[in-house]
């Protein structure tokens, strides 16, 4: 069964990089799509970046493209997220999950189906 161990995350400064990082049990590439989503109190989960299980193709959420990263390490089982000029707004817990969905349904957070433990990452002056 797959597990997701998740490292990375901190308070940071608005402008600020960081790069989480989540370590797969398993091999993600041609197997599994691995996402990157994020929460707020009182907010649903909701979609960041994912690298597709084929192909290697990556897909962000409009308010993070441009500034986020996502990658994958296939000889590490590690899946990264690099995230520059952080804002306020991104302060939020953050998971890596898993899913065998279909590319059109990437982006939902139901589609997930493993998830990390969750990283907070909190962006402030």
């Amino acid at each position: 069964q797959m597990r997701l161990v998740q490292s990375g995350g901190g308070l940071v400064q608005p402008g600020d990089s960081l790069t989480l990082s989540c370590v797969t049990s398993e091999r993600t590439a041609n197997s599994v799509t691995v996402g990157w989503l994020r929460q707020t109190p009182g907010k649903e989960r909701e979609f960041v970046a994912a690298i597709f299980r084929s192909g290697g193709y990556t897909y962000y959420a409009d308010s993070v493209k441009d500034r986020f990263t996502i990658s994958r390490d296939n000889a590490k089982n590690t899946v990264y997220l690099q995230m520059s000029n952080l804002k306020p707004d991104d302060t939020a817990v953050y998971y890596c999950a898993t899913t065998r969905t279909v590319l059109s349904n990437i982006r939902r957070a139901s589609a997930y189906d493993k998830w990390g433990q969750g990283t907070q990452v909190t962006v402030s002056s």
